[in-house]
């Protein structure tokens, strides 16, 4: 090993240092403190080879113990200084063009075989001649250079070769532990073929088998095993800057119920969802599992089970476990971390979001992101009927999270736009739940958040009688149970009206209420559609229908971005309605034409833009954002702040 003392003068002030960037940092914002650096050279970080590895125990030691966090960054950058949405450019590689060189850190230079192995900054055959040879990779790659572009089209003609929806996600999955920025650009420009894939509907298959087709780590598992260590657990995770969470504890995925621990591939899917749909950096993205055990005996039974094999923890032990995690998520990230609740049972969504919403940044997908989704439908809905939300009927099949929670930011808008007391907005809405009807009669048997719905009525047990009593103009189903809308409830509803709108929302497809070609057929046409999972375009008489889909993925990357780049400190529902607000203005009259409620995905990056820019405009409105001052054109600024995945060239 050839070792060289480096005073830390060469990283931060020469025009050209060890990193090969000049860092112009003024002198009053570097870090104190002596900097002396031990430099290994060899291609794999091992004495006597070429590579420049920053090898020191004391470096290694302040980088896992926190040294380098958020507040306190190795180097501190002036505010322009960030990437998408906000995260300290360390390394350089956003502050810098896309024409300029940038330097393949990783804790060290990356070189020769480690760098095809690190997803991050590993190319494949797209390495040019000059990099071969300034990164040892001669011999390790076939000779043939191929762009970027090139590598998107094998690897789509590739996937396109599987028939089975599993082999292509676990195709995506492989791409993207060896290498994210292809990843991501596929997915990007892909959208419309691929969320499907990395997402719902067969992300809910991923799951149910994740036990056998795991493979390595996507984010960290927090078990009952580390209650009283989940400090030392997330400190683990090998990146500080951490600005989003999903995390779950895997007890309602989707509509497929308990899966535990292999919930996993929620989180997983969802952040792939924030970067490459709402531009947040890959590193400040954290999928976290609460691995408190699982009541599915049949994955108990499981010998490729990867969860605790014990029944679900409850109460106090639940309640420990989560505070513990929430405390320590905002020790370790700051007060700004976003933390999205996903999948949880309702008894435990509703008092997470209850208990935290005022201490943490938090975000429940299911109630919230799928009631801002289904409101932007609304919405966009009143210029296909010509109907104002108040005049509307609203009949739910399904009272969990996601119906109450659509329910509820329903009754906010019409008492915004109407100047209705909220209690007046919520008689027009009406829920059905596994007992029937919600009617005051049953108001002392009801879980509480079913009980703003309970009205004067008398008790219906069935859907279609509720109906024919009730007479809704909107039919939204959220009951997780499939085929619940059969042919003599839609017939029902067309009988009642000229253009029925039903929104069949539970996911997966085996568990939506209907498919679009049973609403198209079954109303003879005059239904307006949307649904949870994707469906083909449907024909009838002659005529082809394009069904919507109401998918929270039009909002919650957009509406993350948002928080992030405002500085946002706490969620405010007047966020969501400027999210559903946003979503519902990018509908086109061409889309309308075709009777679509949703714009095309292929537009998403756009459409999340503009979600942003509503959603910071209304924090610094509410007076919750802190990033100041407020930038002159947020649309803009947010597009600026997204997370590019083109391929740098490396120095």
């Amino acid at each position: 090993m050839i070792s060289l003392q480096l005073q830390r003068s060469c990283f931060l002030n020469n025009k050209q240092s060890v990193s090969g960037r000049s860092w112009g940092i003024p002198p009053n914002s570097q870090r104190k403190g002596a900097g002396v650096v031990c430099v290994a050279v060899g291609p794999t970080g091992r004495p006597g080879d070429r590579n420049g590895s920053v090898l020191t125990e004391s470096c290694l030691k302040e980088t896992r113990e926190g040294a380098y966090s958020a507040a306190a960054p190795v180097i501190e950058l002036n505010g322009s200084a960030t990437v998408g949405g906000g995260v300290s450019d360390v390394y350089g590689e956003d502050t810098a063009s896309e024409d300029q060189y940038v330097t393949p850190w990783a804790v060290s230079v990356a070189s020769g075989y480690t760098l095809l192995r690190d997803p991050r900054h590993n190319k494949g055959l797209a390495f040019t001649e000059r990099e071969r040879d300034a990164h040892y990779l001669r011999g390790l790659l076939p000779p043939t250079v191929a762009s970027q572009d090139v590598q998107v089209r094998k690897m789509m003609n590739n996937m396109r070769q599987y028939q089975v929806p599993l082999q292509k996600y676990m195709a995506m999955m492989d791409l993207q532990e060896r290498n994210e920025k292809l990843f991501y650009k596929m997915l990007i420009e892909h959208v419309e073929e691929l969320l499907p894939v990395v997402y719902t509907p067969t992300v809910g298959e991923a799951c149910q088998k994740y036990g056998s087709i795991f493979r390595q780590p996507q984010g960290l598992f927090i078990s009952l095993n580390e209650k009283g260590k989940v400090l030392e657990v997330l400190r683990n995770w090998p990146e500080r800057r951490i600005q989003v969470i999903v995390v779950t504890d895997g007890e309602r995925i989707l509509g497929l119920g308990d899966l535990g621990c292999q919930g996993m591939g929620i989180p997983v899917g969802k952040l792939s969802l924030y970067t490459a749909l709402g531009g947040i950096r890959p590193s400040a993205c954290l999928p976290v599992t609460i691995d408190v055990g699982t009541n599915n005996e049949e994955l108990l039974k499981d010998e490729f089970y990867i969860g605790l094999r014990r029944k679900r923890a409850t109460g106090q032990e639940y309640a420990e476990l989560m505070h513990e995690f929430m405390t320590a998520v905002k020790q370790l990230y700051g007060e700004k971390v976003l933390i999205q609740f996903e999948d949880f049972a309702n008894h435990n969504a509703f008092d997470l979001l209850a208990k935290y919403g005022s201490t943490h940044l938090v975000f429940n997908d299911d109630i919230q992101g799928t009631a801002s989704v289904v409101l932007a439908g609304l919405l966009a809905a009143q210029k296909l009927v010509g109907k104002n939300l108040a005049d509307h009927r609203y009949l739910f099949l399904g009272a969990g999270e996601a119906g109450t929670g659509i329910a509820e930011l329903i009754a906010l808008e019409i008492s915004k736009q109407t100047n209705a007391p909220l209690e007046e907005a919520r008689k027009k809405i009406w829920l059905v739940d596994s007992k029937g009807l919600i009617v005051r009669d049953r108001f002392e048997s009801l879980q509480h958040f079913k009980k703003p719905w309970a009205h004067e009525h008398e008790p219906v047990r069935e859907l279609v009688n509720a109906i024919k009593a009730i007479k809704p103009t909107v039919l939204i189903g959220s009951s997780g149970a499939g085929r619940k809308f059969t042919k003599e409830v839609v017939e029902t509803m067309s009988s009642i009206n000229e253009r029925p709108i039903i929104l069949a929302l539970s996911n997966p497809t085996s568990q939506s209420e209907c498919t679009a070609e049973e609403a198209y057929t079954w109303s003879k046409g005059r239904a307006i559609f949307a649904s949870g999972s994707p469906f083909d375009p449907a024909e009838f008489e002659g005529k082809t229908f394009v069904p919507g889909q109401a998918n929270n993925a039009y909002i919650f990357p957009g509406f993350g971005l948002g928080l992030i780049i405002s500085g946002a400190i706490r969620v405010h529902d007047d966020m969501l309605l400027a999210a559903s607000e946003a979503l519902a203005a990018q509908v086109s009259e061409e889309n309308f034409a075709k009777g679509l409620l949703y714009p095309p995905f292929k537009d998403i990056r756009k459409i999340s833009a503009q979600i942003a820019a509503n959603v910071a405009a209304k924090a610094y409105e509410l007076g919750l954002a802190s990033r100041l001052p407020q930038p002159e054109n947020l649309v803009k600024y947010a597009e600026s702040c997204m997370y590019s995945p083109a391929y740098r060239t490396y120095r």
